[in-house]
């Protein structure tokens, strides 16, 4: 159905085998939700400063995480899969740069570059949203879900702190993100600092 170079789907009975797992498509879109929902509350001056740290720490691990997994799957599909957007995906992988590049140069939510920060990933939501669409068109949904798969799996490895720097486009990237990843959570287990949804919820260490 779709120019997705991925390996065989498991033989099946029929055309109507789908693989476990959420589709990378939905897994972007609920992230997309995720992030706004956190630029909203740590740009919101009504918060209390320390909650707004809180979620300046989760916010700059999400969109690490995000865009890592981004990089290795998403873009890489929709290139392949929409020759006419080959533009576009490169536009998108400059604008990532320039993302972490802002993000990684934020001093904290008091920081007057927030408000560009925020711009930045509200851009970004919409720009890749306009990707999607067309993708969900062309790929089927086993392509989704197993691409979905490789991107969880991405997530997992991927750094939690921005690395302008790293390779932006496979093979590279999927070599060297999970070997920045691994250093960036051991500093995060050493500072007890917050990379998680869930640690917003959570008591302070005593």
């Amino acid at each position: 159905m779709s120019a997705v170079p991925l390996p065989p789907l498991p033989p099946s009975a029929d055309d109507a085998y789908r693989p476990g797992g959420r589709s990378m498509a939905d897994l972007a879109d609920t992230e997309h939700r995720q992030l706004l929902a956190l630029v909203d509350e740590v740009t919101d001056a009504t918060v209390a400063p320390a909650r707004r740290r809180e979620v300046l720490q989760v916010l700059t691990a999400v969109v690490s995480r995000h865009l890592s997994a981004e990089e290795q799957y998403l873009l890489p599909t929709v290139r392949a899969a929409l020759p006419d957007a080959t533009a576009r995906v490169e536009r998108e992988i400059a604008a990532d740069a320039a993302l972490q590049t802002a993000l990684k140069a934020l001093r904290g939510p008091d920081d007057p570059t927030l408000a560009d920060v925020a711009a930045r990933v509200r851009r970004h939501v919409a720009a890749v949203a306009e990707l999607i669409t067309p993708l969900r068109e062309v790929a089927s949904d086993a392509e989704l879900i197993r691409l979905g798969n490789r991107w969880e799996i991405a997530e997992e490895a991927a750094p939690t702190r921005p690395h302008p720097g790293t390779p932006a486009t496979p093979p590279w990237n999927r070599i060297v993100e999970p070997a920045v990843g691994v250093v960036d959570k051991l500093r995060d287990a050493v500072t007890g600092r917050r990379t998680q949804l869930a640690d917003l919820n959570r008591r302070p260490r005593e």
